[in-house]
């Protein structure tokens, strides 16, 4: 049993500075332990023990430090513990185990920003170029941060989505509302609630929240928000109609600039502009007559193969090569063109009446697909391989290995020879006509 002690006062126990423990009475077990100063300048160290027992177990609880901790104080603390030991509660393991709590609390406590910016460090090589990375990011800061940036992951509502959603856009002439973001910016806005959705899935499953997505659409958010599909407007990348391609060549073709031929071999491969930009000159095979832009290079994350008709080699073969260059089209600086030489290029042309529609690079491949679509016999899963996208459904893919090659290949060299055929027929009908 905790022994009884004379209850000593507040003035009493300031003046215990012999090393020892001391019982101070008022609370059974209460002692005050000084222990000798390692500095012989300094005061004793003084602190608050209680000590009792629970069950056949003897517990030494410390209570705090002397006179951080006044005598009052400690009694008072004493007092309840005893209760908790009376009801068989072990004080010392309750206080680990809290403390093992609010460890892992913390450990746990992050920001929305916390976990954009963890994964967007994780996920980093999953992003097709740095552009897409810095519009993920530019996403989140322009219309997520300002909301739920400093909010914690496990805090975040369907409230708070909404109020990102369906937040105000400015009209940038008047500076007045033009409406809610889902609603002006639908495309943007959808993207916006894709990519928190993305990290809060991410939070989810490293345990910073409970498993509810409040992103999520299916379901959730579709209950709440019309369609995009239902609101937004499509908008096609412009593209040069395909009976007016044969003219454009014939205006390219008169510039002999990197940028001019690197838009001529894209146009005859029918890739996206980035493969083209970032090409090097070990992934082309002269001999196959092919090109393999590796998987880095292409937005499905696959390897590419792309035949390439005798006009493309041509166009190769014409190219300078520079030494620690290994770039085909190479800018001003040895690396490769940025995103804008193209689009440039083609605005020059748009300027000057060469081109007679207001089109991009990306547009191309519309272009290529609407002249296969309507010129040519041949089908649809062929003319989308051509396009570097996937064949088919999942089972299909899975059954079918090739990727149609050489039917690509008869493709490719008549999308090269009608530019020359019709070129030449427009030609000799000028010549007629004079």
């Amino acid at each position: 049993m905790p022994k009884f002690a004379k209850e000593l006062s507040a003035l009493a126990v300031k003046r215990l500075k012999s090393p020892g423990m001391h019982f101070v009475g008022g609370v059974a077990g209460l002692i005050l332990q000084v222990k000798p100063a390692v500095d012989g300048d300094k005061p004793p160290r003084r602190s608050w023990i209680l000590r009792t027992r629970l069950g056949v177990e003897r517990l030494h609880i410390g209570l705090g430090p002397y006179p951080g901790v006044s005598l009052a104080e400690a009694r008072e603390q004493a007092r309840k513990l005893l209760v908790r030991c009376r009801e068989g509660v072990n004080p010392i393991k309750e206080r680990k185990a809290e403390r093992s709590a609010l460890i892992a609390s913390s450990t746990k406590a992050k920001t929305f920003r916390e976990c954009a910016e963890a994964y967007l460090s994780m996920h980093s090589t999953k992003f097709s170029n740095e552009k897409h990375r810095k519009q993920w990011r530019s996403t989140l800061e322009t219309y997520a941060y300002p909301f739920l940036g400093n909010m914690l992951v496990s805090d975040i509502t369907k409230q708070d989505l909404l109020d990102v959603l369906l937040q105000d856009v400015k009209d940038p002439a008047t500076g007045l509302s033009a409406g809610k973001l889902w609603h002006v910016k639908t495309e943007t806005a959808a993207r916006v609630q894709g990519r928190i959705k993305v990290v809060l899935d991410y939070a989810i499953v490293n345990e910073y929240r409970p498993s509810l997505n409040p992103a999520m659409w299916k379901g959730y958010l579709q209950t709440l928000l019309p369609t995009p599909a239902k609101i937004k407007t499509v908008r096609h990348q412009p593209a040069v109609p395909y009976d007016q391609m044969p003219g454009f060549m014939s205006c390219l073709r008169k510039n002999d600039s990197i940028s001019a031929m690197a838009l001529e071999f894209l146009v005859l491969t029918a890739v996206r502009s980035g493969s083209v930009r970032q090409a090097t000159w070990d992934e082309i095979d002269f001999k196959r007559k092919l090109w393999v832009i590796p998987a880095a290079h292409t937005k499905m994350r696959e390897e590419h193969r792309v035949p390439l008709p005798p006009r493309a080699i041509a166009l190769l073969k014409t190219l300078p090569r520079f030494a620690k260059c290994p770039y085909v089209f190479p800018g001003p600086k040895l690396k490769p063109l940025s995103d804008m030489a193209l689009s440039q290029l083609m605005r020059g042309m748009r300027e000057r009446g060469e081109l007679k529609v207001d089109a991009v690079p990306h547009g191309f491949r519309s272009t290529f697909r609407d002249w296969a679509a309507d010129q040519t016999g041949y089908s649809d899963e062929i003319r989308k391989a051509a396009s570097g996208h996937a064949v088919g459904d999942a089972v299909k893919e899975a059954y079918q290995r090739t990727d149609l090659l050489e039917k690509r290949r008869s493709l490719m060299d008549e999308w090269a020879d009608f530019f020359e055929r019709e070129d030449q027929e427009q030609t000799q009908h000028s010549r007629v006509a004079q």
